[in-house]
């Protein structure tokens, strides 16, 4: 690309931010802006610095799409909040909270009122309203119901090495913190599962299901392999 015709496609690109802007969008710097001429936004929504926008999207009413997010082909509804995130052929729900650094793969369908927190993946997957992964989890080839409490580093273990399963996890479910899903299982309305688990089969309604191995301490042991340091 020549300079002229960088200067060219910037113009153009700066063309279609003012006529955003006319239409009631606003940017924190419209210098940093990429919006294909395809994207639809609503009115009342802010544009963040170092932010792409791709394909056939459409953004609703009064959202924040703040910096370095990355949104290709998805829709996007009213006063959802984006931080620093993937959002890829995929679905949000209004009032719904994505980031910073989520990646939402194509075919992942997140409710109202949601909460997709740092370093959250969802692929191909459903996410009820209300529900939240706050932090560290893996979200793949799985539905989850309403008002779910995924804890930090809950994995969808949805492949075997030659074929993908899919999991289900319902109404006000809460998955403990490390807990692996091993896929194809069934976790019922209002099941706990407790933290550190591995789920092999599914979960009762309202049960709690604990799936590791008793903590034992063997007394000395440190000493008797000639490991042992004393506190100073």
């Amino acid at each position: 690309m020549t300079y002229e015709e960088y200067l060219l496609e910037k113009e153009k690109r700066l063309g279609i931010c003012i006529e955003h802007m006319n239409h009631g969008v606003s940017f924190v710097d419209i210098e940093t802006a990429y919006i294909d001429k395809t994207v639809v936004i609503g009115e009342g929504t802010l544009i963040g610095p170092c932010v792409t926008i791709e394909g056939n999207t459409v953004i609703g009413r009064n959202c924040s799409i703040l910096q370095n997010t990355r949104i290709k082909d998805s829709v996007i509804g009213d006063e959802v909040e984006i931080t620093a995130s993937h959002v890829l052929e995929s679905k949000v729900g209004d009032k719904t909270k994505v980031g910073p650094f989520a990646y939402l793969r194509p075919k992942s369908d997140i409710g109202k009122n949601c909460k997709v927190g740092d370093f959250v993946e969802v692929k191909n997957s459903t996410f009820g309203d209300g529900s939240k992964a706050s932090h560290l989890t893996y979200i793949g080839d799985s539905d989850v119901g309403k008002n779910v409490n995924l804890g930090c580093g809950v994995v969808f273990v949805n492949y075997d090495g030659t074929n993908k399963f899919r999991s289900e996890i319902g109404d006000g479910a809460f998955i403990g913190c490390n807990t692996n899903l091993v896929s194809p299982v069934k976790v019922e309305n209002g099941a706990y599962i407790a933290a550190g688990s591995t789920v092999t089969e599914d979960v009762p309604e309202n049960a709690l299901c604990i799936a590791r191995a008793r903590q034992t301490n063997i007394e000395g042991w440190a000493e008797t392999k000639g490991l042992y340091r004393k506190n100073k």
